[in-house]
């Protein structure tokens, strides 16, 4: 039992990584962002392409990651900005437009077939009888580390409390004299450099191919909405609580581990409609 409870918390942390972008850009900018799946993969990519040349995996991944913030630039820059204000349809059929010219994208550049990529430490947690992967528990502690400082963040800095502000009310900042669309950018920006950390530290212990950010993707916005959209705390809460659900469904019910997600979401949306 103590494996999957540590199962699900690896599995919940990855889910935190690519969740927390969703919910920052729906609750400012009110953008369903189906393009986050790009920076996902994108992260993978150049994590691949990195590797031969650096020879190591973490200098490969903080290059990989800052590799997607002039990507997720150009997208907020030339479709999501153009998209402020207009109706969930638009942003939702222009994101999902962007996702599919990035995945040709890739397989243009780098091709259709799968790369194997192994578990960079290679080490193992024993505990008794049980053996867990020390890799996915520094995925845990990350997602940790990464979940106080984006509170403290949001919480100490002018940025951050003008984005918080902006969650609660965004007219009323732009009422301020705020630009508030430079900060929905910087939002933008960092949401999607979590998406590509995510990706980075999913790679080794998951299938590399064109098409792996969507599941992850529709995971995440499940995710967003069982915590709520907006709700940087409910998203942590909810990506733990989700990847537990996927660990233990998976240890009696295997086929059945994404689709108890939905299942738990479809339930919250019984008594918590979401208000767009």
């Amino acid at each position: 039992m103590l494996y999957t409870v540590l199962f699900g918390f690896s599995i919940g942390a990855i889910l935190y990584f690519v969740s927390i972008g969703l919910s920052l850009t729906f609750g400012t900018m009110r953008v369903i962002n189906f393009a986050h799946t790009l920076t996902y993969s994108i992260g993978v990519y150049m994590l691949i392409t990195f590797i031969p040349a650096v020879r190591s995996f973490i200098p490969s991944a903080a290059l990989a990651i800052l590799a997607v913030i002039p990507i997720s630039y150009v997208i907020e820059r030339f479709v999501i900005r153009r998209l402020y204000g207009e109706s969930l349809d638009y942003t939702f059929i222009a994101t999902f437009a962007v996702t599919l010219i990035g995945v040709d994208s890739i397989k243009w550049i780098w091709g259709v077939n799968p790369y194997p990529l192994s578990d960079p430490l290679g080490t193992y947690l024993q505990i008794g009888t049980l053996t867990f992967p020390i890799y996915r528990v520094i995925i845990i502690l990350i997602a940790v580390i990464l979940f106080f400082a984006l509170e403290l963040f949001f919480r100490k800095t002018i940025v951050g409390k003008i984005v918080i502000a902006a969650l609660e009310d965004v007219d009323g900042v732009r009422c301020l004299g705020v630009r508030v669309d430079k900060y929905f950018a910087i939002v933008f920006i960092l949401g999607s450099a979590l998406a590509g950390l995510g990706g980075v530290l999913y790679a080794p212990i998951s299938a590399v191919h064109p098409y792996m950010g969507l599941s992850v993707l529709l995971l995440a916005f499940a995710v967003v909405i069982v915590g709520g959209m907006g709700n940087l705390r409910g998203t942590f809460i909810s990506a733990f609580s989700l990847g537990m659900v996927m660990a233990v469904t998976a240890r009696y019910w295997s086929q059945g581990a994404e689709t108890m997600v939905f299942i738990v979401m479809a339930g919250v949306l019984c008594f918590r409609p979401i208000d767009i």
